[in-house]
């Protein structure tokens, strides 16, 4: 077994071995090293998405740097998103203040680009030096006629889970400050796909079909004017749970919206958001036509997915994920793979989310909250995974210990949502596990080499 510090015993569960208890949604441990990201990185990937929209950062250049083009969002239109700006704080605006610096730099920006609306990312820097950001939005919005919206988001005022809640509260702003005439009443707004990818054009070309119409996308390929008016809509369509299920309850207590969770990765998730929506809705025509395209969708890709079974059959594979709903999706399409799941984590889920995990995987799966470097390759080795399923930084921890890796987080390039993306993730799966590299690294050298026989 892993060593794991003392004070993260209890974040550490393995299924069968003990009786279920797992602390979360609590502080990383000083000294672990979390994978976690700060508060302003947490509200920067929410927040980056919306194309026609000024992002700004106030505060040193390095954290500019560190969420620069930090998602693989696209966009069918604008690009200013993908823009890095920053009022560069230095050693004198910490002694008289950056509030000058960030009036000009935001009068500067917007004459320059006409943006729709304007972010305001608070740093570290910014809540120790005490700025009013909130003062010089107020100003420069009424001067310039555009929403400039604080995003009240300084890093060490928790995790990044904090950070969602800092940019949801952002967008909250905006929602119900324009029109919602010819808004259908089937119509929802996608609340936590980033279009990584190009994957919400996907997700939107399944609405379309059916007689679904999409009000604004929140915040993949977002649009200001589309946010606006988002409170027209008749239903909210929660994708990320983590990140957005505050925004969702917020425009329920204000609106009356109801929303749904749903999840777009995966056969069986893919068709059951789809129904779920169309039930909602009560419509027979609608719940027939959805019927229709899951049968047609699962027809064109089952004959990929069942050869790739056949070859992935038995292999193993460990996730860590940001947010636990994204989990729950992984381990149910990994299964449909033929494939068993025998370590799974995630930084930022709650006790729900862990005992829902726990329903669904096998015995002896080790399940972690925030976790770090150690004791992931500690876990990996113990099982001896075949791939790992993370993001950027659990990368190299798999490629070190000479393990094949999937990356599913927001940087990756590779359309995984829908139908379509079982297929890219089937092989990509496929690819990476069956790779003949991994017969070269000391793990499987190791395996290959045989026994000694005692004289």
């Amino acid at each position: 077994m892993a060593d794991i510090l003392r004070e993260r015993e209890r974040q550490v569960y393995r299924k069968g071995a003990q009786p279920f208890q797992l602390d979360c949604e609590k502080q990383s441990v000083a000294g672990s090293v979390s994978q976690r990201a700060c508060v302003f990185c947490g509200s920067r990937v929410v927040l980056y998405p919306i194309a026609d929209a000024l992002h700004i950062v106030h505060g040193p250049i390095g954290c500019a740097s560190y969420t620069w083009d930090i998602r693989g969002a696209l966009s069918s239109g604008p690009e200013l998103h993908r823009l890095s700006f920053s009022t560069d704080l230095r050693e004198l605006d910490v002694i008289q203040g950056g509030e000058k610096k960030l009036y000009a730099a935001l009068c500067e920006l917007i004459d320059a680009h006409q943006p729709k609306a304007a972010f305001v990312y608070a740093t570290c820097i910014v809540g120790i030096i005490g700025d009013d950001v909130e003062a010089v939005c107020k100003r420069v919005s009424l001067e310039k006629g555009i929403p400039v919206l604080p995003v009240h988001s300084e890093g060490f005022k928790g995790t990044k889970k904090d950070g969602y809640r800092a940019a949801c509260e952002a967008l909250f702003q905006l929602v119900g400050t324009a029109p919602t005439d010819g808004i259908s009443p089937i119509s929802i707004n996608i609340l936590g796909d980033f279009n990584l990818a190009g994957e919400i054009w996907m997700i939107r070309e399944y609405f379309r079909r059916i007689g679904v119409e999409v009000v604004a996308c929140i915040t993949g390929d977002g649009r200001v004017d589309d946010i606006r008016r988002g409170h027209g809509a008749a239903l909210n369509v929660v994708q990320c749970s983590g990140s957005m299920t505050y925004l969702a309850k917020s425009l329920k207590d204000k609106w009356g919206t109801p929303f749904i969770r749903v999840s777009y990765f995966g056969i069986e998730d893919m068709a059951q958001s789809l129904y779920d929506i169309a039930r909602f809705f009560k419509d027979p025509c609608l719940m027939q036509r959805t019927q229709d395209l899951v049968r047609q969708e699962i027809e064109a890709i089952m004959p990929t997915v069942v050869e790739y079974r056949r070859k992935l059959q038995g292999k193993k594979a460990a996730i860590y994920v940001g947010g636990a709903f994204k989990a729950f999706s992984l381990v149910r399409a990994l299964r449909l793979l033929g494939m068993q799941t025998v370590m799974v984590g995630s930084q930022t889920g709650n006790r729900e989310d862990y005992e829902q995990l726990r329903e669904l995987c096998d015995e002896g799966t080790i399940i972690v909250d925030d976790s770090n470097p150690l004791e992931l390759a500690s876990f990996l080795q113990e099982k001896e995974i075949d791939v790992f399923i993370g993001g950027v930084k659990e990368r190299p921890i798999a490629y070190k210990l000479g393990v094949g890796f999937c990356d599913h987080n927001h940087e990756r390039k590779e359309a995984l949502a829908g139908f379509a993306g079982m297929v890219n993730f089937a092989r990509e799966v496929y690819g990476t596990v069956m790779s003949p590299v991994w017969k070269l690294t000391p793990r499987k050298r190791e395996r290959a080499l045989p026994k000694e026989q005692p004289e």
